[in-house]
């Protein structure tokens, strides 16, 4: 893979995932899978602490991307942009999400943050869970999923909820199969996404850095919703599946 000389990525490979270099980039495959997790990722964090991320803005990240199946014949999470990886073994406590991504989700997963988006689906989005704001409200989060569960509320209630934690989402509507080029430009007070150089999401919700980059295809998906449901699991992949990236750049703005 060419990269920036000051832009270091590792590979991670479980479960029988792959990376595999390409002339241009790199593919993460998944092989047909039953019970096990698989995951195959690229990321510049591996022996980093949270504190020490690389990643700051104002920074733009550009690759062009494609899968090797349609929006309803992948499987699993996938996707590539900035995060703060909330669960790291090596330590000890998990930290609450912050992200800045092109994140693609196949039921049954569903994380519903943004009113009137899907919860799956192929979507730029950002959230950050650690604002004050939102942290503020977390006593009255039992509260909140009951009141959640009435639609007219809902409606109503839920925009004060996402403002908090900093939500924007929009979905992406290409066709997943071919090469497009895809650019986030993460500001200190916003972040712009595009696609083949057409806006997609611009929000003046900025998450927090620092945070890594990452590039991946796994087999998982999660389930949290405003109403309270709350589920994690792995998906059977009948057929192998892979992500293919190429010109991967990182430059500061």
């Amino acid at each position: 893979m060419r990269l920036p000389a000051n832009f270091t990525v590792s590979a991670l490979e479980i479960g029988g995932g792959s990376v595999l270099q390409t002339e241009d980039g790199a593919r993460l495959s998944l092989p047909a899978v039953r019970t096990r997790y698989a995951d195959a990722q690229l990321y510049d964090y591996a022996t980093l602490k949270r504190a020490a991320y690389p990643n700051r803005p104002p920074l733009r990240l550009s690759l062009r991307a494609r899968f090797s199946g349609t929006e309803q014949a992948l499987r699993g999470t996938a996707g590539f942009g900035f995060w703060n990886q909330p669960f790291m073994p090596q330590q000890r406590l998990p930290r609450l999400p912050r992200y800045a991504w092109f994140f693609f989700g196949a039921p049954p997963h569903n994380m519903a943050f943004a009113l009137g988006v899907r919860g799956d689906g192929f979507k730029a989005a950002v959230g950050d869970f650690s604002r004050p704001a939102f942290l503020a409200l977390a006593p009255f989060a039992p509260l909140g999923f009951l009141l959640m569960r009435i639609p007219a509320l809902y409606q109503r209630l839920w925009p004060i909820a996402q403002g908090a934690i900093g939500v924007a989402e929009a979905p992406v509507s290409v066709a997943m199969t071919a090469w497009h080029a895809y650019q986030i430009d993460w500001l200190p007070n916003s972040v712009h996404f595009y696609v083949d150089g057409a806006p997609v999401l611009k929000t003046p919700a900025a998450p927090r850095p620092p945070l890594g980059f990452i590039a991946w295809i796994d087999n998982q998906y999660a389930i949290i919703t405003p109403q309270g449901e709350l589920r994690f699991g792995i998906v059977p992949i009948a057929q192998p599946q892979w992500l293919e990236i190429a010109d991967l750049s990182l430059m500061p703005l």
